[in-house]
């Protein structure tokens, strides 16, 4: 049995706390194209992908790119802040040896923004962004674009993130996957997935580590886990 030697995470919802700031970044910017959007529209439409979302708003596919630049712009003047207990869990995890990456459906320019002014750059050795595929979550390019980056197989390698498509990835890319809960709308639905682990909070994932060196092979639903400092 391999021992797990390579994180790889998602970033929004799970590494850094946007959900509020997306959100708001989303309402101006088709508030700006003349189609107001309240939160409980925004909540039952929400998708990793904004395309899904355009087209729920029958947002013509010729304003698909001013929409994105829209976003960008409203969404740039929030400060990036890791969710609570980010920080300590990534230098645990680094003085512990691991590996870590990103794999994220965000833009390389605005992802590659927040992990320096966050001062993250030298913490993961490979980052996949949108550009950086053709198919997007829950397809496994993203992960199996990361790992043939790092020389990684997937036994090796798990998977960290808050969406049900998070978890459909990992699995498709053969590779343990692990839920943890944010403030997104499509994490409330995480549990229906069926992680390997799920977590109420990313701070308890160092825990996991340190009590499972090893994740067991079994890719049943589990229950919720959840470990006590």
């Amino acid at each position: 049995m391999d021992l797990i030697d390579t994180i790889l995470f998602d970033w929004d919802g799970t590494l850094i706390d946007t959900a509020q700031a997306a959100y708001e970044a989303f309402r101006k910017a088709f508030c700006d194209l003349g189609i107001p959007v309240a939160f409980e529209r925004y909540e039952s439409i929400y998708s990793p992908n904004w395309y899904s979302m355009y087209q729920a708003l029958r947002l013509p596919s010729d304003k698909w790119p001013e929409a994105d630049d829209l976003w960008l712009r409203h969404y740039g003047r929030e400060t990036p802040v890791l969710v609570q207990g980010g920080q300590y869990v990534l230098s645990g995890l680094l003085h512990r040896g691991y590996c870590l990456g990103i794999v994220t459906s965000g833009s390389h320019q605005r992802v590659a923004r927040e992990i320096d002014a966050l001062g993250l750059a030298k913490a993961f050795r490979v980052v996949v962004c949108n550009e950086d595929v053709r198919n997007k979550k829950p397809h496994p390019e993203g992960l199996e674009t990361a790992m043939r980056g790092l020389g990684k197989r997937p036994e090796v390698c798990c998977y960290v993130g808050d969406s049900p498509d998070d978890m459909e990835m990992g699995r498709r890319a053969q590779v343990r996957s692990l839920g943890v809960l944010s403030r997104y709308p499509s994490s409330k639905k995480l549990l229906i997935a069926c992680p390997d682990f799920c977590f109420e909070s990313i701070i308890h994932l160092l825990g996991l580590f340190e009590a499972l060196p090893a994740l067991k092979a079994s890719r049943n639903c589990t229950d919720w886990h959840e470990f006590n400092w």
